[in-house]
């Protein structure tokens, strides 16, 4: 038992959400960078509505329940009517019951860039409270090998 909670727990902490913040100690394969400074910058707040994943199993669950129920009642053909109207009664509700999803919200700035050639890029990334740009920010375009790009200040 304490090796299956181990186990569990193990696999808790390697499946937790990464971030775009940067990371300590990390290396990264870069292909370019550009340097250039910022022309504007917006803050732009998303919305996700995520729904909960497990609903077919709770509508299975309550349609379970219900013909359970439905078979305590009723003898022969009347058994049968009592079961199958359980099983369709358990399950509506179990599917009308209030729906498990939440929204998450997103802080991402847009910075619009013009780099020393001249040229203007616009990115867009997640907002790290550690690094606000503002405009006339010196700033660097880190390119990198998984066709990304990073935006942060030139020091």
């Amino acid at each position: 038992m304490k090796y299956l909670v181990a186990i569990l727990a193990s696999c808790l902490l390697l499946s937790s959400p990464s971030y775009a913040d940067y990371q300590r100690n990390k290396a990264v394969p870069v292909q370019q960078v550009l340097f250039g400074s910022v022309q504007s910058v917006r803050t732009i707040t998303e919305q996700e509505l995520v729904r909960d994943k497990t609903n077919g199993w709770e509508t299975f669950g309550g349609a379970l329940i219900g013909g359970v129920i439905g078979n305590q009642f009723g003898g022969g053909s009347g058994r049968t009517v009592a079961t199958i109207l359980g099983s369709m009664i358990g399950g509506s509700v179990a599917h009308n019951r209030q729906q498990n999803s939440h929204v998450i919200q997103y802080q991402l700035v847009e910075l619009m860039i013009k780099v020393e050639s001249g040229e203007q890029f616009m990115v867009v990334q997640d907002k790290d409270n550690q690094m606000l740009f503002n405009q006339g920010d010196k700033v660097r375009l880190v390119y990198l090998t998984d066709n990304t790009v990073r935006v942060d200040k030139a020091y």
